[in-house]
């Protein structure tokens, strides 16, 4: 089954966004070398991410920044409406006992704040933020789309992580009640998700979106939208990092020249690794005297 994403609504004024993301979670934890609790945390970021994302306009996207003080430091995370993804977490070779059978997810975050920044195309982007209540991601969503947001939502979010390590069943989904929604609708819709198992076990059991928001909207009338494919995507470049080498200035590209000769640049989101040479850092050094 290919990553992809659904949005539905129903009669009643709900509406429902479900993700499947093993694929490119899977990825990610082999790009970071991640360790089980580590891309758990990481991979529900980032189906959270991609799940706030695709309420947004094609051209816009939205940051999450999860800043625990547990072990794994900062968790980051960028998706774009497109489908989108790319994100990295600061410890990636975290180690922890299983609480009651399950990752521990929560003692790796740790206690901190979620931070939110929506690019929508203003000059400034705008940046929400609430306290971790768990550190288990979702509640964290749900508690800042209340806090910050003030949209009453529900939010399931699961990555199952087998013994070597592999990532089998990754995804999740958003719940919200529209301005008006009907009162009896939105007891349906709770109890139908009282009832659910993880959502991890859903996919794994081979459901899509679109039978994971089947089984949440169960008998009701309900009107499922086209399927946006998804993907680990990293937006660095050789350029990129060339123009963060030009803002050290000319004295700390010399410092490198002397002390090394040469600099390897690893991208924090996807790991990949850009070479500069003795010449490529004189070319830089000319370019900063020029400007």
């Amino acid at each position: 089954m290919e990553d992809h994403i659904t949005k539905a609504t129903i009669v009643g004024g709900v509406r429902a966004f479900a993700a499947v993301t093993t694929t490119l979670v899977e990825e990610v934890r082999k790009r970071h070398d991640c360790y089980p609790v580590a891309v758990a945390a990481l991979g529900r970021t980032m189906t959270g991410a991609l799940l706030l994302a695709a309420n947004l306009k094609t051209d816009e996207s939205i940051t999450i920044r999860i800043s625990g003080d547990g072990p794994l430091g900062e968790v980051v995370t960028d998706a774009h409406a497109r489908g989108q993804v790319r994100g990295y977490v600061k410890n990636p070779h975290v180690h922890l006992p299983l609480r009651d059978g399950k990752l521990d997810v929560g003692a790796a975050v740790g206690n901190g704040q979620i931070s939110v920044t929506r690019f929508t195309g203003l000059k400034q982007p705008f940046t929400g933020s609430a306290e971790l209540v768990s550190g288990e991601i979702a509640e964290d969503i749900t508690n800042y789309l209340y806090i910050s947001e003030q949209t009453p939502s529900a939010v399931a979010l699961g990555v199952l992580v087998q013994p070597d390590m592999t990532v089998t069943a990754a995804g999740g989904f958003i719940v919200q009640a529209l301005p008006n929604a009907d009162d009896e609708v939105l007891g349906k819709v709770e109890k139908n998700i009282a009832l659910l198992p993880p959502v991890s076990q859903l996919i794994s059991e081979g459901l899509d979106a679109t039978g994971i928001i089947k089984r949440i909207f169960a008998d009701c009338s309900v009107t499922i939208y086209e399927e946006t494919p998804l993907e680990f995507k990293c937006t660095c470049s050789y350029e990129k990092v060339q123009k963060v080498l030009i803002s050290l200035g000319v004295e700390e590209i010399n410092d490198i020249l002397v002390e090394d000769g040469h600099a390897e640049v690893c991208c924090p989101f996807c790991s990949a690794k850009y070479q500069f040479n003795k010449s490529n850092l004189e070319t830089i050094i000319d370019i900063i005297e020029k400007e």
